[in-house]
């Protein structure tokens, strides 16, 4: 309904607690945000690797008898927005394979830019798949692996493919986490008493009690087992280029991500921007929630009161079911009404954290004036984005981003606003990466730190997703249980 990238995963993992399946269940309760295609946990006791997942939010997915079945000291578990992969039950995650290493359960979050490559030299060489999702072959690869030990063949498939990739995964009787050399994605390492808690984000951490420890560092691999927490560094060093986009707008604000507080630098975000494009105004007013820190920090910077012009409805699912076309201009005001007592009158500032098609900002902008604002500066905590991601954020192609095929006169007389600005990319950098370490920031530059996929207009359509001759079953189960 919002014209807005859309979320990727969130992984978590627990070694050592004997409510492992419920810390799990809890974990990816914090962590819905950042998918509600479906959610899973895999849980082992040592001897076995038993799995549940099913379509919809962790809420639905899981109920005390689910939960009693996925017995166990540890366990993992996933939340899925489809990056790559269509949006059904046989690509929810954990995926669980048993081969000649034995059991073996994976979470993924990111994109493998080179999957549709090994996928094809799999298929040749005789590997079934099971799924459309690009996490499926670094299963086929640790299951060809001709290496002795399966923390040597977990080694031996990660290094064969590129991109972002931050893991967690399950065998009977360890928890493993790997993060890609560049460390796009995040993923942090917590202790809750003598258990090891691996997560996306902090915030899930906060949930369950645990502390933070660090973050899984790029390029490396954390076996935890009975003998305690053991670390490699098995890749080549490469240039960090941690994923901006999560400081922008992915993140919970309450979390700390790359090692900074999620809110600091967004709130850090706003007062920059009020410094490169101040105006003449009596209120600042958020898009909710996305654009709140970034009005924060512009209201603090100019001396503007900050009100909330505008009032989302939170209990728009993704089920909201579309009205007939004779009533459909209800669009966005299903999800956001505004305050005529707030903006009635009043010069508006207009703070969000970004624009992809522009589509709903204009529709925004209208509501606003509709409600009597006099004039409405519509302002954004990060540059134009002119450029589709290839690691694991749900972009549309570059032809549909407004920033890549309008100027900023043209987006604002699209929108309808009095004056547009965004903040500069280096006024980005700036909020979240004050000692300059390196971000990939290929949405706003076009330069990518890792080589994309050739084919890059298939893949930004999903190419893996197959034809049904290539995957052994069609049929759909609404859940699954398998242990």
């Amino acid at each position: 309904m919002f014209d807005k990238f859309r979320e990727e995963c969130g992984v978590f993992g627990v070694f050592g607690h004997h409510e492992a399946a419920n810390l799990a269940y809890l974990g990816l309760y914090a962590l819905q945000h950042r998918g509600q295609e479906s959610a899973g946990i895999a849980a082992a006791d040592g001897g076995r690797v038993r799995l549940s997942r099913q379509m919809g939010y962790v809420a639905d997915a899981f109920n005390e008898a689910t939960l009693s079945t996925l017995s166990g000291r540890a366990a993992i578990g996933h939340v899925r927005y489809s990056t790559a992969g269509e949006s059904r039950l046989q690509n929810a995650q954990p995926l669980l394979i048993e081969c000649a290493h034995g059991q073996i359960a994976l979470c993924h979050n990111g994109n493998l830019v080179n999957a549709g490559e090994l996928r094809s030299q799999l298929v040749r060489d005789g590997s079934i798949f099971q799924t459309t999702s690009d996490t499926e072959v670094v299963l086929h690869l640790y299951a060809r692996s001709r290496a002795t030990s399966a923390e040597d063949a977990i080694v031996e498939s990660i290094a064969q493919v590129t991109g972002a990739f931050s893991l967690v995964m399950l065998t009977p009787d360890r928890l493993v986490a790997a993060r890609d050399p560049h460390g796009f994605r995040p993923l942090a390492i917590g202790r809750l008493g003598e258990a090891v808690i691996i997560t996306s984000e902090t915030c899930a951490l906060d949930l369950i009690g645990a502390t933070y420890v660090r973050d899984v560092e790029p390029g490396e691999v954390v076996v935890v087992s009975a003998a305690g927490l053991r670390s490699v560094k098995p890749f080549p060093p490469a240039t960090p280029a941690y994923c901006i986009f999560e400081h922008v707008y992915f993140a919970r604000p309450d979390s700390y991500v790359f090692g900074r507080s999620v809110n600091e630098v967004r709130t850090d975000l706003g007062r920059l921007l009020a410094r490169e494009a101040g105006v003449e105004a009596d209120v600042v007013v958020p898009i909710p929630d996305s654009g709140v820190c970034a009005a924060v920090g512009y209201a603090e910077e100019t001396g503007l009161p900050m009100r909330f012009g505008l009032i989302r409805n939170h209990y728009v699912g993704r089920t909201f079911i579309q009205p007939q076309q004779s009533i459909r201009h209800f669009g966005v005001k299903v999800k956001l009404n505004p305050v005529r007592s707030i903006l009635e009158g009043q010069r508006v500032v207009l703070l969000d954290d970004s624009i992809v098609r522009g589509t709903t900002s204009r529709k925004i902008v209208r509501m606003v004036k509709a409600a009597g604002a006099r004039e409405v500066h519509m302002r954004i905590s990060c540059p134009p984005t002119i450029s589709p991601c290839f690691y694991g954020v749900d972009t549309p192609r570059r032809s549909e981003l407004i920033a890549a095929t309008h100027t900023l006169d043209e987006i604002q007389r699209y929108l309808g606003a009095d004056s547009l600005a965004y903040l500069s990319l280096e006024g980005l950098l700036a909020g979240v990466d004050p000692d300059r370490r390196s971000y990939c920031t290929s949405c706003y530059t076009g330069q990518y730190p890792v080589e994309f996929p050739r084919d890059a207009h298939a893949y930004m359509q999903l190419a893996l997703k197959l034809e049904s001759t290539n995957v052994r079953s069609s049929s759909v189960p609404e859940a699954e249980v398998t242990s």
